[in-house]
């Protein structure tokens, strides 16, 4: 494909056009970004998830001399949250302008940012740098946080050695220095169904009655951790854990034999998970599951890990978070409760790392938008990052 330049809201509009909601694929996005970087001479690497549905893309835009280690990893992901049962005024994945908001599916989250960046390719390629700037676009950030593993892992393997890399989640453009990790467990109870009207006569045993004791015991280590746990200043300042996924029964008239659950644990970055996972272990190997198998030889509880993503603590002090302060002209840096790639960014690929980027509203709702005001500000705040670079050495 022969490289057309597009401005940012043109590019934004191609973006959001591709359904890239994490259950689906993002290769028709990512071979689109890879097919226009590589017309313009940009080298790009393809790295794709077991099943070859998904791929992430690094592609390095060198510095002076062809340099490719060292410079900036501006970081974005690809996918987006589903749209199912939400009532949107127009086509979420048809880019619309509306009372100078640009609507739709991952407009805020996080969209805006690559094509902000993509639409600067053609200007930083001309522009003189002693540092390379690298595109890293992950997929299933929304879901698990693997893509963003992965890149890290590349830049890591083919000793990158990045002086710093800009997560561009929605910030406000304002910086994140740190955020906490997340972990999720599936839980599956097996007990023993039965006509529901020989319950509790020893003919079964309720997997929804023990989920629920489970959960309940959760919901108990959830509220120390809220009174007595570690603090910190974050918005909210201490670890959280929920259960947010259930399913379990068949029928109205029959004791339920299955209950699956999952459960969510935020950590700040000075906890661990394997503190809260010994507390609900023990519960369950000295008091659930006994009381179970007093009532059914063969019944399990079953815990899983699903995922998990590292909690995130860069630094007020480090140059890339000064540089980054002093672009936007705002020096407060913030600590949230979400999460991000930045735990890998930093951990694995050994990167100072820092969030800021373009955000509107309704993220993860309907009506999604971001401001064009934000995407110009974006825009400046990239092209400054690159000039930066421009000196040898580099101002990182």
């Amino acid at each position: 494909m022969a490289a057309r330049s597009m401005d940012h809201t043109q590019w934004l509009a191609k973006l959001v056009a591709f359904d890239t909601t994490s259950r689906n694929s993002n290769l028709e996005l990512i071979h689109y970004c890879k097919d226009y970087l590589e017309g313009l001479g940009v080298k790009c690497t393809l790295i794709h998830n077991a099943e070859r549905n998904k791929a992430n893309l690094w592609a390095t835009l060198p510095g002076d001399g062809g340099v490719t280690k060292g410079g900036i990893i501006l970081s974005g992901h690809t996918d987006v949250v589903p749209v199912d049962g939400q009532k949107w005024d127009s086509d979420p994945f048809t880019l619309t302008e509306r009372d100078g908001k640009l609507y739709g599916r991952g407009t805020s989250d996080m969209k805006g940012f690559v094509a902000v960046c993509m639409s600067l390719a053609p200007e930083l390629l001309k522009m003189r740098r002693a540092k390379p700037i690298h595109f890293a676009w992950s997929y299933d950030e929304e879901v698990s946080c693997l893509g963003g593993m992965e890149l890290a892992e590349f830049a890591r393997d083919h000793d990158v050695r990045a002086e710093g890399c800009i997560i561009g989640e929605p910030t406000g453009m304002t910086v994140v220095i740190a955020h906490k990790g997340t972990s999720h467990f599936w839980v599956r109870v097996r007990g023993k169904a039965a006509h529901s009207s020989l319950a509790l006569t020893g003919e079964s045993c309720n997997a929804i009655d023990y989920a629920t004791k489970l959960i309940t015991k959760l919901r108990e280590i959830a509220e120390e951790y809220r009174r007595n746990g570690t603090r910190h200043d974050f918005q909210v300042p201490f670890s959280t854990l929920s259960t947010n996924l259930i399913s379990g029964g068949n029928a109205s008239n029959t004791v339920p034999a299955e209950c699956e659950f999952l459960f969510e644990f935020r950590a700040l970055p000075n906890e661990t998970v394997s503190k809260m996972m010994q507390q609900v272990r023990s519960y369950v190997e000295t008091q659930l599951l006994p009381a179970m198998k007093a009532e059914f030889e063969d019944a399990e509880i079953v815990i899983t890990p699903r995922d998990e993503t590292p909690s995130f603590e860069g630094s007020e002090e480090a140059p890339l978070t000064k540089l980054v302060c002093a672009i936007i002209n705002n020096y407060n840096v913030w600590k949230i409760p979400g999460c991000t790639e930045a735990g890998h960014y930093s951990r694995i690929a050994g990167a100072p790392t820092v969030i800021c980027g373009p955000h509107g509203g309704a993220i993860h709702c309907a009506n999604e938008y971001v401001t064009p005001a934000q995407l110009d500000k974006c825009r400046e705040f990239v092209l400054k990052v690159a000039e930066s670079l421009k000196a040898s050495p580099a101002r990182l």
